[in-house]
């Protein structure tokens, strides 16, 4: 049963009503060219809560992909192409205004996509939103390009100089486990530098993505120049999305392998591509650290948003001499997390995404029982007695014992897990933390400042925490090494991905 009040408090331009068997059910169209569109065939958008259907969408056909590639095109070449630097920022300023306008709707309508607690939506997902449009609207207003006055061979001079132009078409594919948070922070830059975009989020959580249209109107932002196509990967909108002539630029978070696909689909037109991939993260816990910061930071890096984060650690290393009492200490604060109802303030764990997703992560569970762990708590599934038994939750699992060979140490599980290990020396933990084909993101805590910053350097990845985890600042470069992704997101690195620095020289 769908709650009639929640679905009347949303926008009713972008949810279209219809009254099955006397409950109301969402319809989540396409958003092409400043329209609501709808198309031949819909899918079921799930609560992960609970497991029932909350809205219908509609799936964009080829054609529709093609008709937002070629919106966008043409907005670039009206308004939107005519804008100064200046007036862009204030419009994506207007649109972080909009999102706040509409901030409850944006709240519910990613805690029904994602299950995820509303402690944590209305903290970090929607607030993070209109943070990257205001952050990078204020970059691309201060950002500063090189110049140099070079002598010529015969004694004169020539300036060089650069300009920023937009690369055109960018084609943004998001996940489902931040779905708000990560579409802004790939839209945001790519408008503040003035292309335009096709975004296609994962068919897991179409909502929030639909929703922001309306906030890009209010906005004054033009048609065209921010379209939604929903669907699926091959043969459906991602596919055609990424293979089409007339995007210039792929961007996308999300899964190694659906990278490596996406790498294939654009080869042929040679497009330039951002990827966030994958991780299987490393922490590493000396003697030294602050004991009970420690397992608290541990504690959110493992098991926040239900270890649905690239970012979070799913093997932790230890110092042998705390190696006890720190998975004591672990134990109790993962038997302590609260999987309730996610509008619950108290809940501080939420579902799975999906159905599907839940038996991957049971599999991993019963592989590490295989590969001889020792579990020391969770390893199943909840019982509650109502209707979260038809949702996805599982249970926070730690496990030690493994060999640093196997598959549950080395094979990103994506779910509230962590296999935790000791070590010796210095040298030790850092070549454990090492020993992966990902690279994206690892923390060490020791109160050791010479320790924290030698050890720092030394771990593959593209962003390391010392003492802290999840703490960002959005200037700074975000991305992965190996099979975490390719270039980096953040600050003048976003902003030079979405745009084209073009050189002019002028003899004097």
């Amino acid at each position: 049963m769908i709650d009639g009040a929640r679905i009347a408090s949303l926008p009713a331009a972008l949810l279209r009503l219809r009254v099955p068997a006397g409950d109301l059910v969402k319809r989540i169209q396409n958003y092409i060219d400043g329209r609501f569109v709808a198309g031949d065939r819909e899918f079921a958008d799930v609560n992960p809560a609970d497991g029932t259907v909350i809205a219908q969408v509609t799936e964009a056909s080829e054609s529709q992909v093609n008709e937002a590639v070629h919106a966008a095109r043409y907005a670039l070449r009206g308004e939107w192409g005519r804008l100064g630097v200046r007036e862009r920022a204030a419009r994506l300023h207007r649109v972080a205004d909009a999102i706040e306008k509409r901030f409850d709707c944006f709240v519910q309508a990613e805690i029904a996509d994602t299950g995820k607690p509303i402690s944590l939506a209305a903290k970090l997902d929607v607030p993070r939103a209109a943070a990257n449009f205001r952050v990078f609207a204020d970059s691309v207003k201060m950002a500063g390009l090189e110049s140099f006055q070079t002598e010529t061979l015969d004694g004169a001079n020539a300036l060089n100089y650069a300009v920023r132009k937009p690369l055109g078409v960018v084609g943004v594919i998001t996940p489902w486990n931040l779905p708000l948070l990560l579409l802004t922070w790939k839209v945001a830059p790519a408008l503040a530098c003035g292309n335009a975009v096709v975004a296609k989020p994962s068919e897991e959580t179409p909502a929030t993505a639909t929703l922001l249209a309306e906030a890009m109107q209010d906005a004054g932002i033009p048609k065209g120049v921010y379209n939604v196509v929903h669907g699926f990967g091959p043969g459906s909108t991602g596919e055609f999305l990424t293979r089409h002539i007339d995007v210039d630029a792929v961007t996308f978070t999300g899964e190694s392998g659906t990278g490596a696909a996406i790498m294939k689909a654009v080869a042929p037109t040679v497009k330039p591509v951002s990827f966030e991939l994958g991780g299987k993260n490393a922490a590493i816990i000396f003697s030294d650290c602050d004991f009970a910061e420690a397992v608290s930071g541990i504690s959110e890096a493992v098991f926040l948003n239900t270890g649905q984060v690239c970012l979070c650690s799913e093997r932790v290393y230890v110092d042998r001499k705390i190696f006890s009492a720190f998975v004591d200490a672990l134990k109790k604060k993962a038997e302590n997390l609260n999987p309730g109802w996610p509008n619950d303030a108290n809940t501080n764990l939420g579902p799975l995404i999906s159905a599907q997703h839940r038996e991957k992560v049971l599999s991993y569970y019963q592989l590490a029982r295989e590969e001889g762990a020792t579990l020391v708590t969770g390893g199943g599934v909840f019982k509650f007695g109502d209707n979260r038994d038809n949702g996805f939750y599982v249970q926070p699992t730690i496990y030690t014992g493994l060999a640093e060979s196997a598959r549950c140490v080395k094979e990103e599980i994506f779910g509230p897990v962590c296999h935790i290990a000791p070590f010796d020396s210095e040298e030790e933990a850092v070549a454990m933390a090492n020993d992966t084909k990902y690279g994206l993101a690892a923390s060490i805590w020791t109160t050791n400042l010479k320790r924290g910053h030698r050890v720092a350097q030394q771990i593959n990845v593209g962003i390391t925490w010392v003492n802290c985890w999840f703490l960002r600042d959005l200037r700074t470069p975000f991305g992965g090494a190996g099979l975490s992704g390719i270039g980096r997101e953040g600050g003048m690195h976003s902003l030079n991905f979405y745009s084209e620095l073009n050189n002019i020289c002028v003899r004097l």
